[in-house]
């Protein structure tokens, strides 16, 4: 049993956004998710991809004559993460100033062979 887990942290999106994206690759095998993530229009889906292509990679690398078709998606999830990485300022009435929070996330994405 080969369990593959990649992180990727501080990504530039908020989380909401990527966790769109997460539920849609979920319990698919590596190959197919390739497929699913390169046809879908969000931003989630092209930083997903790369971290998908380094799972892969990752398997890869252990174990050598392993098939993409025998890899599937055993868990991927969205944390959030610092609200004060970076953050900026909108004028308001009155002299006043709101802050904008930017998102970021961390990403997990864990891949395992299907048996």
């Amino acid at each position: 049993m080969m369990e593959t887990k990649v992180k990727a942290r501080f990504v530039r999106i908020a989380p909401r956004k990527a966790r769109v994206v997460a539920n849609i690759i979920r319990d698919q095998s590596a190959g197919e998710a390739l497929t699913i993530l390169k046809h879908t229009p969000r931003a989630g889906a092209k930083i997903m991809a790369k971290l998908l292509w380094s799972a892969v990679s990752n398997a890869r690398q252990q174990e050598p004559n392993l098939d993409l078709d025998a890899l599937h998606v055993k868990q991927v999830f969205v944390d959030k993460g610092p609200s004060w990485h970076m953050r900026r300022w909108r004028p308001r009435a009155m002299g006043r100033a709101t802050r904008i929070t930017k998102g970021v996330s961390h990403i997990t994405l864990i891949l395992d062979v299907r048996s």
